[in-house]
């Protein structure tokens, strides 16, 4: 039986696309490295070369002990780690109910948390404005959680769903006939198997909570209660930019991003195995 090998010239087309995907997505990473090492008299004199004729850490330095970078930086974090577990937390229910249960105005529900989706944010921004403005809640790092955990809880039951979907019901019908009541059953049973969806659902609301800037723009005005994106905006002048700081603090602002990537991948890659179970 002959062997299925791939042309050499198929085989070196992939590689090339695969090459020039990389350079194309991994490009704007490294020219934000590039100018965060840069020293400032040379940010506009290098022009276009690959690499800087000299290196410094001025702008990582300032950025990190003459800026209010580390309050900005704490901000987010509270933020976006308090958006992600109330999301994850609500969809998390949410999916389960959607995948387990037939109820009345089920269809109805699905449908108006897809419509959410579909309407863009600045059409909305004035009315969310004057809700948070009425309860008393401008310049709250609060506020924000509640907006970005109203704004993330549709996309996130629905991913919760899919996993719920792909966990059998016999498995909690067993645990049922042994004795278990349903909480047990989903405590003991689906929860340990829902951990990659809930780790994934996790990380996914995290980012989107840690780069969005809108909201975060339109309600909080203190400088003390500010986030990083609306913080990266204090490097903007009248009538200049202070780029190398702003991409320094740019470069520190991508670590946790890629740690939660990190974490999404692991996780993602166990959910489709354990998905792959069929009742």
């Amino acid at each position: 039986m002959a062997r299925n090998r791939s042309h050499p010239v198929a085989t070196a087309g992939k590689y090339v696309a695969l090459a020039l995907y990389l350079a194309f997505a991994l490009l704007p990473l490294y020219w934000l490295l590039k100018i965060a090492v840069t020293p400032d008299r040379l940010i506009f004199t290098d022009g276009v070369e690959l690499w800087p004729s000299a290196l410094t850490a001025d702008n990582f330095r300032s950025v990190l002990f003459k800026t209010d970078f580390l309050a900005y930086f704490g901000n987010s974090l509270f933020v976006s780690l308090g958006t992600a577990a109330a999301t994850t937390l609500i969809a998390a229910g949410a999916g389960y109910a959607f995948s387990r249960f037939t109820f009345a105005g089920k269809r109805i529900i699905i449908a108006v948390m897809l419509v959410t989706q579909m309407f863009p944010l600045l059409m909305i921004i004035a009315p969310i404005y004057r809700i948070v403005a009425n309860f008393g809640m401008l310049n709250s790092l609060t506020s924000l959680i509640a907006v970005y955990t109203a704004f993330n809880i549709p996309f996130a039951t629905f991913l919760m769903q899919s996993f719920f979907d792909g966990i059998p019901k016999d498995l909690e019908e067993a645990a049922m006939m042994d004795g278990c009541t349903r909480f047990q059953a989903l405590r003991k049973v689906i929860f340990p198997l829902t951990l990659p969806g809930l780790g994934a659902t996790l990380g996914f609301v995290f980012t989107a909570a840690w780069s969005e800037l809108l909201f975060a723009l339109m309600l909080i005005s203190k400088n003390d209660a500010m986030t990083f994106p609306v913080g990266l905006l204090t490097f903007v002048s009248k009538f200049s930019v202070d780029w190398g700081q702003m991409m320094a603090a740019g470069v520190l602002a991508l670590i946790p991003s890629c740690l939660f990537f990190v974490f999404i991948q692991r996780y993602l890659v166990q959910g489709l195995t354990s998905g792959a179970v069929k009742g």
